[in-house]
C-alpha cells in the first residue's frame, strides 16, 4: 500500500519521532535518556497515562529550533515514503519556547523553511497548532495567541490534544474563539478517551473535524449528528488498538461509522509508539473490512475536504483523488 496515494490529518510532530532520533539527541546533548525505551530500542510504555510520561520525556529532549526543523524533514521523508502526499502536523508552542510568541516565531521560522524545502521535493504539509489540554485553558491561551499571531502559511489550524479526561473541552473556549477569529480551521481530540459526551463538547466548540471520535459509534443520535453536519473525523485505527480501545482491527468501528454516513479519515496519530505507519493502516483496513480503492479513494476525498489549506492546495488534493 505505499504506492496508494494518500492524506494525513492527524500526526503529532512530536510523537512521530522514532527512537533512534531521540537518542541521537541525548547523545549530541550529552544528556542521560530517561528509562523511555526497552531492550529493542523502542519506546516503552504501560498504559495512556505512562504513554503521556514517556512521550514528554522524548519531547523534552527537543529543544531547538533546530532539533525541530530535523525532526520534520525525518518525519516528512517517512511520510512521502508511505505514499502520503499531504500531511498536517499538531505542533505544540508549549514545547516550543514556552508558548512565548516570540519564541515560537523562532521555531516556526525553522520548521517553515524545512517544509517549503519538502515541499519541493513532492510532500506538503501544515501546522495545527495545539494547546495541552492537561496544561489548562490558562495556558492554551498563550498557545492559541501565538496561532492566530502566525496564521497563514504553514499554520493552518488549532487543535486540543493531551489528556482528555481533564477538565472539559468548553474549558477551552476562549482559545477557539481566538483562532476562529484569526481564520484558523478547528479541531479537537474527543471521544478517544471520553465517552460521546466529550464528543458533543467538542462539537460545540464549533470545529469541522474531531481527532478520533470513535466512541462516536457508542450514541447513534451523535453519529447522525455527525453525518448530517459533515463533521469530519480523524480516526487513528492504529493508535486506538494500540493502546487498547478495541481488541483487534474488525472490532474497530471505522468501517460502521462510514457505513453510517461519518465522514472517516485515516492517520497514525504517534507512529513510532504503535508500530504503525500509513502502509500498515491502510494494508489493515483492506484485510479487516474489504476496503480497495473505491473506499480508500473516498476517505481521501474526505480528508481533502477537510483539510485546513488554502483553496488552491485543495483543488489540487481534490484532483489527485478523482
Amino acid at each position: 500500500m505505499k504506492s496508494v496515494r494518500k492524506i494525513e490529518l492527524h500526526l503529532h510532530l512530536e510523537g512521530a519521532a522514532p527512537p533512534a532520533f531521540i537518542r541521537g539527541l541525548a547523545a549530541e546533548k550529552r544528556a542521560d535518556l530517561p528509562a523511555i525505551l526497552d531492550d529493542r530500542g523502542n519506546y516503552r510504555y504501560q498504559d495512556f497515562n505512562d504513554f503521556l510520561r514517556v512521550y514528554e520525556a522524548a519531547t523534552a529532549l527537543i529543544q531547538t529550533p533546530q532539533d525541530y526543523a530535523r525532526l520534520l524533514a525525518i518525519v516528512l521523508e517517512n511520510c512521502a515514503e508511505n505514499g502520503v502526499i499531504y500531511a498536517e502536523l499538531f505542533v505544540s508552542p508549549e514545547f516550543c519556547g514556552g508558548a512565548d510568541l516570540s519564541a515560537w516565531r523562532d521555531y516556526l521560522a525553522a520548521m517553515q523553511e524545512t517544509a517549503d524545502r519538502m515541499r519541493a521535493l513532492g510532500i506538503d504539509s501544515r501546522a495545527i497548532v495545539t494547546p495541552i489540554r492537561h496544561f489548562g485553558p490558562e495556558r492554551a491561551r498563550k498557545s492559541a495567541i501565538c496561532a492566530a499571531e502566525t496564521c497563514g502559511g504553514w499554520v493552518a489550524g488549532l487543535g486540543l490534544a493531551g489528556a482528555e479526561t481533564v477538565g472539559q473541552a468548553t474549558d477551552f473556549a476562549w482559545s477557539f474563539d481566538c483562532a476562529r477569529e484569526a481564520g484558523l480551521g478547528l479541531t479537537c481530540h474527543a471521544g478517544e478517551w471520553g465517552g460521546p459526551d466529550s464528543i458533543r463538547q467538542a462539537m460545540a466548540l464549533g470545529v469541522s473535524r474531531i481527532g478520533h471520535g470513535v466512541r462516536a459509534i457508542q450514541d447513534p443520535a451523535l453519529v447522525r449528528d455527525l453525518a448530517e453536519q459533515g463533521i469530519t473525523l480523524e480516526v487513528c485505527p492504529g493508535s486506538n488498538i494500540a493502546l487498547g480501545l478495541y481488541p483487534d482491527w474488525s472490532a474497530h468501528p471505522i468501517a460502521r461509522l462510514a457505513d453510517a454516513g461519518v465522514r472517516v479519515t485515516v492517520s497514525t496519530d504517534d507512529p513510532p509508539f504503535f508500530h504503525t505507519d500509513m502502509a500498515h493502516e491502510y494494508d489493515r483496513l483492506a484485510t479487516a473490512f474489504g476496503w480497495a480503492e473505491a473506499e480508500f479513494r473516498q476517505i481521501n476525498q474526505w480528508a481533502a475536504d477537510a483539510a485546513f489549506c488554502d483553496a488552491a492546495t485543495r483543488d489540487r488534493l481534490r484532483k489527485e483523488f478523482e
